[in-house]
C-alpha cells in the first residue's frame, strides 16, 4: 500500500458506462431493499485476485467483491449496527462507474427540476456514521421530504463491506470525484445540492470544479483545500506506526478538547470505527486522502486565469475544530458574493453530530436563498410558516461580517438573529461570516 503511486487525473469529463460500451449487469438487479446488515467483522476474500492482473480487469474484481459483500451481509445485524439503520424507504444500489463501483443509498425519486441532496462522508466514517444524526433531526426531515436524498459511500467504507483485494489500487481523490457524474445520470438527477464533510467536502468541491453544471449548491463542512506538506505527511506516517488506525483518524475528526476529555461521542466513534468499518479498506482511503493535491481554485482577480466554485457555497466549521484553519483558507479562495462562512460555537469537530438542529436551520435558509422551499415551519415560533425572505441574506451573502464572540441561544430564531445583527448596516462587504 505504501508503494502505491497516485494515478494522474485530467480534468476531461470521464466517459459514462453507456459511452464506453460497458455492460450494465450491475445496474439491473443491484437494488436491495432496506438497510444492510452488519457482520461482527468482515472477512477477507478466500481467493484474492493476484495483483499482477491487468488494470483493465479491476471492474471484474470489483463485481466479485460486491457479490461477496452481499453474501456476507445477509445475516441479522448486531444491536449496535441496528441503531445505525436509516428509517424510511431507503434503497441500496451498487453503481458501476469509470473508476469502479460505488455503494449508494437513496430515498425518494427526482421531483421535477429540483436538485437531489447528495452527501459524501469523511474519512473514517460512512454515510450512517457521518449523517444519520443530522438527517434524523426533525427539522432536517421537514426539509428532505421535499427532495430526493442520495448518500454516497466511498469504495469499501460502507458497513459490512468486504475487504478489498490485495493490490487493489484505491481511486485517487480526483477519481472519486470523477465517479459522481455516473451516479447523477444513473438516477436521473438534473443537478445536486451537495453536503460533504472533510474528505467528502474535498471530493464534492472537486466535482463542482470539473462539472459545474451539475451542482447548484454546496454545504462543505471541515474542508481543507490544501494538500499535505512533507512535514504533515511524515507526522501522519509516524502516527500510523505508533497508534491503532482509529486513534490515528480520530484527531482528524474531533477537536483536541474533545479528545482530551474523551467525551462519550469520541468513545462511541472510536468503537464504531473499529467495529463497523473494514480497517484494511479504511487504511487505503486514509492514505489516498493524505496524498491529495491542492484544490486548484482561486478567487477571481487574485491570479491569472483564476478558477473557483461557481455555485452558492456554505462553509461550516466548529470552533477549535482541527479543520478550522483549512476552512478559513478555503473561504479566501471562493467568490465572496456566493459564499457563507458559518462558524459554530460549542460544536467540536463534527457539527452535524453535536449541533444538528442549528445546522438544519442554516441549511433551510441556504435552500430558501436558492429559491427552494417557499416557506418552512419553525416549531419555536408558534408553529407558523416563516417566509423565505426572512433569511435570503444568509445564502446570498451580500451582508456585513456578523462574527459573534458568544454562542447564540438555541431557542432564538436565526431569522431574528440576523435581522438584529444587520440593523443599521450601510455599505457592506460581500462575505458573510456567522458565529452561532
Amino acid at each position: 500500500m505504501a508503494g502505491m503511486k497516485e494515478q494522474q487525473f485530467t480534468e476531461e469529463k470521464p466517459l459514462l458506462p453507456e459511452q464506453r460500451g460497458l455492460d450494465s449487469d450491475m445496474d439491473k438487479g443491484a437494488e436491495v431493499s432496506g438497510g444492510p446488515a452488519c457482520p461482527s467483522s468482515p472477512a477477507p476474500l478466500n481467493n484474492p485476485i493476484p495483483p499482477s492482473r491487468p488494470t483493465h480487469r479491476w471492474h471484474v474484481i470489483a463485481r466479485h467483491w460486491l457479490r461477496q459483500t452481499r453474501r456476507r451481509t445477509s445475516g441479522v445485524p448486531p444491536e449496535s449496527c441496528e441503531q445505525l439503520m436509516p428509517a424510511g424507504d431507503w434503497k441500496e444500489h451498487d453503481v458501476e462507474t469509470p473508476y469502479g463501483m460505488l455503494h449508494v443509498v437513496i430515498r425518494g425519486a427526482p421531483k421535477g427540476n429540483k436538485p437531489a441532496i447528495l452527501t459524501y462522508h469523511d474519512v473514517g466514517l460512512n454515510h450512517k456514521l457521518c449523517f444519520n444524526t443530522f438527517f434524523n433531526n426533525e427539522d432536517m426531515q421537514e426539509i428532505t421530504k421535499h427532495f430526493v436524498v442520495c448518500h454516497v459511500d466511498a469504495p469499501g467504507q460502507q458497513i459490512g463491506a468486504s475487504q478489498l483485494p490485495q493490490g487493489y489500487q484505491y481511486p485517487t481523490m480526483d477519481q472519486l470525484a470523477g465517479m459522481l457524474p455516473t451516479v447523477v445520470q444513473h438516477f436521473g438527477f438534473k443537478s445536486i445540492v451537495g453536503i460533504g464533510v472533510g474528505a467528502g467536502a474535498y471530493i464534492l468541491a472537486k466535482f463542482a470544479l470539473i462539472f459545474p453544471d451539475l451542482v447548484e449548491g454546496l454545504v462543505l463542512l471541515n474542508i481543507d483545500p490544501n494538500g499535505k506538506g512533507w512535514i504533515d505527511w511524515a507526522a501522519t506516517k509516524l502516527s500510523g506506526l505508533t497508534s491503532a488506525l482509529p486513534d490515528t483518524v480520530l484527531p482528524h475528526l474531533f477537536s483536541q478538547e474533545e479528545l482530551m476529555n474523551n467525551t462519550e461521542l469520541v468513545q462511541s466513534y472510536r468503537q464504531q470505527i473499529n467495529n463497523t468499518v473494514n480497517q484494511f479498506n479504511l487504511q487505503l482511503f486514509w492514505n489516498m486522502y493524505n496524498s491529495r493535491r491542492d484544490l486548484e481554485m482561486n478567487r477571481s482577480g487574485t491570479v491569472l486565469n483564476a478558477k473557483t466554485l461557481k455555485c452558492p457555497v456554505m462553509l461550516v466549521v466548529g470552533d477549535n475544530a482541527p479543520a478550522e484553519e483549512g476552512v478559513v483558507e478555503c473561504n479566501s479562495k471562493l467568490d465572496p458574493t456566493k459564499t457563507t462562512f458559518l462558524k459554530m460555537a460549542d460544536s467540536g469537530g463534527l457539527p452535524q453530530l453535536t449541533q444538528p438542529g442549528k445546522l438544519s436551520e442554516a441549511f433551510k435558509y441556504f435552500l430558501q436563498g436558492m429559491g427552494y422551499i417557499a416557506y418552512v415551519k419553525d416549531r419555536r415560533l408558534s408553529g407558523g410558516p416563516v417566509p423565505s425572505a426572512s433569511m435570503t441574506r444568509l445564502a446570498r451573502s451580500r451582508t456585513a461580517s456578523l462574527t459573534s464572540a458568544s454562542s447564540i441561544d438555541g431557542s432564538r430564531s436565526r431569522a431574528c438573529t440576523h435581522s438584529d445583527s444587520t440593523e443599521g448596516v450601510g455599505t457592506v462587504t460581500h462575505t458573510m461570516e456567522v458565529s452561532c
